[in-house]
């Protein structure tokens, strides 16, 4: 198995923006370890294959006390084989992170952080509502640094209202000042039934500019790029030799399991499943040793259109042999055929593999969409 997941549905307080499954209250927060212990104990899959990556992700994972975390790894070491040199990432807001909580981490194997910074300046987070401030931003780098974690990741926003391109070039020059070796950046999404959604809605907070989004969008990949740094994914970026393995798994279609509400896992093959998305249901069913998850097999079609939306996004693109091999020389020659007009576009270049140019990363998920196969040929 190339991974394991780890969704701890707690926050501080809620970003406007966000629509991830999480809980303000922490009432439950012990129960809710204690189920997904019992959860890992009762998983009968993928147990004999090495996991290769693990990832605490949430939420805030940074809130669970060291011993709560220690508790969790410990319980995986002793249901899997975990890989020597497996990569383990923490989730950590910058107001949570300590030179204590760092030494604790890396004392327990915690090798890779992803710091959620989001912007250093102190307006963008208020209006995000984020618990920290840009100070901490800053320290919480240096002490990671300090600390000795040379795996660190930061994640960056780009297009909001109220970000001009001077602030937006100061958050990366910052980011690659602090000789950051990755870097997740992501255009601000307005997603349904989120606070940020709402206010919109009621016009009490202006719109996102998708004009704005695409210009920033360029800008990065041009900095970036200049700064030494490879755009591996859409939305990802380092420098040589520090990618994220375990995202790099999702989009290589490699199996992993989920633990905790709301997770997700996949075989590898052609199944996949998800945890119930509500926390108290979470323990309760764990209480009677009962996974509350629900199943699905994929069909030839779905197995190949998510090979096309995850390899698309990233810098090795779809490649035409693999679909041929797997999925037969027909399919590959229709995705060709489908793909024609946007290479003529110069929206795809091809080689062995379809991959999108600059210019095409910015419609990366409606080209994908267009690509699908509808049906299953006979």
């Amino acid at each position: 198995m190339a991974g394991i997941y780890i969704h701890i549905p707690f926050c501080r307080q809620a970003c406007l923006y966000c629509n991830f499954h999480f809980s303000t209250s922490l009432r439950l927060k012990n129960d809710l370890i204690n189920a997904l212990l019992k959860e890992i104990a009762l998983c009968t899959v993928y147990n004999d294959k090495s996991v290769e990556t693990i990832y605490f992700g949430g939420g805030t994972p940074s809130l669970l006390q060291a011993e709560a975390l220690n508790s969790i790894l410990d319980a995986l070491h002793q249901k899997f084989h975990i890989d020597p040199n497996a990569e383990i990432t923490l989730e950590a807001n910058p107001d949570d992170i300590s030179g204590q909580l760092l030494t604790s981490w890396k004392s327990m194997g915690i090798n890779r952080l992803s710091i959620g910074v989001q912007s250093f300046f102190e307006e963008d987070l208020k209006w995000m509502n984020r618990a920290h401030t840009g100070e901490q931003s800053v320290n919480s780098i240096m002490l990671a640094q300090h600390a000795g974690f040379d795996n660190l990741t930061i994640d960056l926003i780009y297009g909001s209202p109220g970000l001009s391109d001077e602030k937006w070039q100061q958050n990366v020059k910052k980011a690659i000042d602090f000789n950051i070796p990755h870097l997740s950046c992501y255009a601000l999404t307005v997603e349904p039934k989120t606070a940020l959604h709402s206010l919109i809605a009621k016009n009490k907070m202006q719109d996102t500019d998708p004009e704005q989004q695409a210009r920033q969008f360029m800008q990065l990949i041009s900095w970036l790029e200049d700064a030494g740094y490879e755009h591996y994914e859409i939305s990802n970026f380092s420098i040589p030799g520090k990618r994220s393995r375990h995202n790099t798994s999702y989009w290589q279609g490699k199996a992993y399991y989920g633990f905790g509400p709301a997770a997700h896992s996949f075989n590898g093959t052609d199944a996949r499943s998800w945890n119930i998305a509500n926390n108290t249901l979470y323990i309760q069913s764990l209480l009677q040793n009962i996974i509350p998850a629900e199943t699905e097999r994929l069909t030839t079609v779905q197995r190949l259109n998510e090979y096309i939306m995850t390899s698309l996004r990233t810098t090795e693109g779809t490649d035409l042999s693999h679909i041929q091999t797997r999925f037969g020389a027909t399919y590959a020659q229709r995705l060709l055929a489908a793909a024609q007009p946007y290479m003529n576009e110069k929206l795809i270049m091809q080689n062995n593999s379809l991959r999108l140019t600059n210019a095409g990363k910015l419609f990366a998920d409606g080209i994908a969409a267009n690509l699908f196969e509808d049906e299953l040929l006979k």
